[in-house]
Formats: C-alpha cells, structure tokens, sequence
C-alpha cells in the first residue's frame, strides 16, 4: 500500500476529486493548508509597504491505494490538477506499512 499526498491549488480540488472517482479511489483526506515552494509566495499590497503574503493557500489530498494503482493515480492527479503556472503543486508517494479498518478491525489492502 502507498499514501499518494498531492498539495495543489483549491480552485483545482474538484478536477482531483472527478479524477480519482473515476479511477474507483475513494476514502479521501482534504485539508486546506497554506505554503509555498520555489516561488517564495507573492506580495500583496494592501496600504504602500504595508504586508506580504508568503503562506499562499493550497489544499493536501491524502489517499491510500494499492501499490499496483500508485502511477495510475499519480498521472489521474497530474492531469487534473496542472495548469502549467508555478504553483501547481506537488505529489508525494509514501510507503504504508499497514492499515487497519476500526470498525471492522480488517487489516492491510482489504481495510482500504
């Protein structure tokens, strides 16, 4: 199992979403959480000298798929989330030793 972590621009989440449902991932984490990358943020002026904003505002989507399914959804994620323009994120694969449904307490790919 691998936990593909995608953090990409809010106006692009519904794309991520459609592309994911349509690949059959489901049990997704959203999270709004603000950062930046090479572009180091941008200014904003409010009054002359006044502030900068440096955090910009993006969303995490976390989710766990079968190790057979990461490049399917690393590409449906890509395709969905780019516009070309800096700042369009990132995608992150991490390794998942194992996974445990509460509810049910099945464990490994079948708890997903």
């Amino acid at each position: 199992m691998t936990k593909v972590e995608c953090i990409t621009r809010p106006h692009r989440l519904d794309d991520v979403i459609d592309a994911l449902d349509a690949l059959g991932v489901y049990g997704m984490t959203i999270s709004d959480v603000r950062g930046y990358g090479k572009q180091k943020g941008h200014g904003e002026v409010v009054r002359p000298g006044e502030f900068s904003i440096t955090l910009i505002p993006k969303v995490r989507i976390e989710v766990v798929v079968d190790d057979d399914d990461v490049e399917q959804v690393m590409e449906a994620v890509s395709r969905a989330a780019r516009t070309g323009e800096i700042g369009d994120g990132k995608i992150f694969c991490i390794p998942v030793g194992d996974a445990m449904r509460i509810r049910t307490g099945e464990r490994g790919p079948e708890s997903l």
